[in-house]
């Protein structure tokens, strides 16, 4: 199910609407027990990517990941070092080109024009910010902030998957309820967050989510070579993630805030 939500109802987390409380924990109670959610910024959009595939090159395929366990002038972010670890290890298993910046490595220079245009899927495990003025949004490297209207500018050959492990990387802001630009815009299909993740929780949904990603590629590929890890099959492998997340952190009150900020947006 695609959500497009327009006015208040942006604010909403449409995907984990439900019946909470201590008698309502099981099956049935909560949106996600009965759809796969994913958000369209606009229908025309919807009908554009489901009208236009596409192809990506095997010169252009493959995972972009960049952490930033400590970044100047920010909080520490100590798991996001694991949590690239992680993914990097899935992407392996399934023969994918991996290109890996953490820490001081990971600036602007080197993520923006030197590798972002050379890989279809980008992953950033970093502080982020979204303006008032989204245009203004972005996330934080080593040396600077990496603003979007600097990605904008640029045209990309492929744009295909992005997860986007950070603060509030999808988020509307007051005053802008229908806004469709913000840091989840311009890839096929994306992973973000409404507000603000725990750390800790960062590694363990990359991991499920690239492990679900990775099978379904296997699944698809009828003996061949298992595909490069693309959008497709997003949203149902952050439908498994979720749905494991949930379980597990049932009785750490509220445990809806660890899994709700997350949502998948495109295909």
């Amino acid at each position: 199910m695609w959500w497009c939500a327009t006015g208040p109802l942006a604010f909403l987390p449409l995907h984990a609407a439900g019946v909470y409380g201590e008698k309502n924990t099981g099956p049935g109670s909560i949106m996600s027990d009965f759809v796969i959610s994913s958000y369209m910024p606009t229908l025309s959009a919807l009908l554009d990517r489901v009208n236009n595939s596409r192809n990506i090159k095997d010169e252009y395929g493959g995972v972009l990941l960049v952490s930033q366990p400590k970044t100047p002038g920010l909080p520490r972010l100590p798991w996001t070092t694991k949590e690239v670890q992680l993914v990097s290890e899935q992407l392996n298993e399934n023969m994918s080109r991996v290109m890996c910046f953490n820490d001081n490595e990971a600036t602007l220079d080197r993520v923006l024009i030197g590798e972002m245009e050379s890989y279809s899927c980008v992953h950033f495990a970093c502080h982020a910010v979204q303006e008032r003025q989204s245009i203004d949004s972005g996330f934080y490297l080593h040396d600077g902030r990496l603003e979007l209207t600097e990605i904008i500018k640029r045209q990309f050959p492929i744009t295909d998957l992005a997860f986007l492990s950070a603060c509030q990387t999808s988020t509307v802001e007051d005053g802008l309820l229908e806004e469709a630009i913000h840091l989840a815009a311009g890839y096929r299909g994306v992973v973000a967050t409404v507000w603000s993740i725990k750390d800790r929780y960062g590694p363990v949904v990359a991991e499920i989510f690239y492990r679900e990603l990775r099978l379904r590629k296997q699944q698809t590929s009828s003996g061949r070579k298992p595909e490069e890890i693309s959008s497709r099959g997003a949203a149902s492998a952050l439908h498994h993630v979720i749905k494991q997340l949930r379980l597990s952190t049932i009785r750490s009150p509220p445990y809806y805030l660890t899994w709700v900020t997350y949502v998948q947006i495109g295909l």
